[in-house]
């Protein structure tokens, strides 16, 4: 069980820091809700001590034998802002200690994630983003706010993410280090395929698989925490979008090819995490197919699909990084590996994401074990661990073998 401070900062968005409250507690977390005054105008203390079980004060002057100011920042596993509105940000990064979130802020030592949720105006303002950079530069995560609905008819971004993307990556801390969050791929454009895509048979049946799009998820919403452009083409993905995150969402082969040649254009990375049917059937009923009577079907033929990372890795720039993915199982002619080995060879990816599939391993479960075969064959084993974890790890990968810009 890790302890978490969960600092909350005085906007409307605060309202979303209950049911962070609440999935950070049923995934076993010990939190301290450490609200700032105005937080409290909008959710009240006792929200927070019913969900937490545990006390809430805002003043270093509440509980002074226990000298809350130093010991609740000094004992946290993680302190998380959420949400951090630009004033809150303003005093964290000048220093100040003028309530209990601000002096935990200076007593922590522990890994730092402020959620910023504020006015596009007020994100925006020069004065903010020299804040957040010396928060960066000290070593604190600030996430990217996501873009959509904020008070009132305004739109933009500064909207706060969605509590269980905040919670995901608050678990990727915990279990690799605010170094999983790096800001490394600010100003680089990614474009992620991920799900499953679906053949039609005719207007009610198709031919599909067990993607759930998970690991594409997960790879979406780390490389937005680390700073990307991102553009996710989801392929029968029944999700919410990850914050800062692009979806063009499709769904036969052809469509997903389509959009993913549109978008690969320019960008510095493409990983192909969707799992393409290798057939289609050679033709499609206009109506439903039944059974009984001449019109039943004695066979199904099917013809085979494009290549759509063999097409992307011959269309590739100087500089593009292309990641496949490749769902394996053992048989009589090799194991997983021998199979994957001759994958990487055909395709001529920069990087393999290997996936054991066997018995029903890795479909719509919220972990999973990977091996990553370089160009040349090296494999390095990533553990079981949960997708977001395995996110890290294959983008650390592929930021080491990015070229460096000017």
């Amino acid at each position: 069980m890790s302890r978490i401070v969960l600092g909350v900062g005085g906007g409307v968005a605060a309202y979303k820091s209950a049911l962070l409250l609440r999935a950070l507690t049923e995934r076993g977390h010990d939190v301290r809700v450490v609200p700032t005054a105005s937080a409290l105008r909008f959710v009240g203390a006792a929200t927070f001590e019913a969900l937490s079980g545990n006390p809430v004060s805002t003043e270093v002057w509440d509980d002074v034998p226990e000298v809350a100011h130093v010991r609740i920042g000094q004992t946290a596993d993680l302190v998380l802002v959420n949400p951090a509105t630009a004033d809150l940000l303003a005093r964290a990064a000048a220093g100040r200690a003028d309530d209990l979130l601000t002096a935990t802020l200076l007593t922590a030592h522990c890994p730092v994630v402020f959620v910023p949720a504020m006015h596009t105006e007020m994100w925006l303002h020069p004065a903010t983003q020299d804040n957040v950079a010396t928060l960066r530069r000290r070593g604190s995560v600030v996430l990217p706010p996501a873009v959509g609905r904020l008070t009132g008819p305004d739109s933009g971004p500064g909207r706060l993410p969605e509590p269980a993307d905040v919670a995901a990556l608050a678990e990727l801390v915990l279990a690799a280090g605010p170094g999983a969050l790096a800001q490394d791929l600010t100003g680089r454009r990614v474009v992620i395929s991920a799900g499953g895509t679906r053949e039609a048979l005719d207007p009610v049946r198709f031919l599909g698989n067990r993607s759930s799009g998970r690991q594409g998820w997960a790879l979406a919403r780390v490389a937005a925490a680390r700073g990307a452009d991102v553009v996710l083409v989801a392929a029968n993905v029944d999700a919410p979008a990850p914050f800062g995150v692009r979806v063009v969402a499709v769904e036969s082969t052809e469509q997903l090819r389509t959009a993913v040649h549109a978008e690969a254009t320019g960008a510095d990375v493409v990983v192909m995490a969707a799992a393409v049917a290798d057939f289609r059937p050679d033709s499609v009923a206009g109506t439903k197919l039944k059974k009984g009577g001449a019109a039943e079907p004695s066979e199904l033929r099917l013809v085979r699909n494009p290549d759509v990372l063999v097409e992307l890795v011959a269309a590739r720039p100087a500089g593009q990084r292309v990641v496949g993915f490749a769902a394996e199982t053992g048989d009589a002619e090799g194991d997983v590996l021998t199979h994957a080995r001759a994958k990487l060879a055909r395709k001529g990816v920069d990087l393999l994401v290997v996936n054991d599939v066997s018995a029903g391993r890795v479909f719509g479960r919220p972990d999973n074990e990977v091996t990553l075969l370089d160009a040349d064959g090296t494999a390095t084993a990533v553990p079981a661990a949960g997708k977001d974890v395995v996110a890290a790890a294959i983008w650390d990968r592929v930021v080491g073998g990015l070229p460096v810009r000017a």
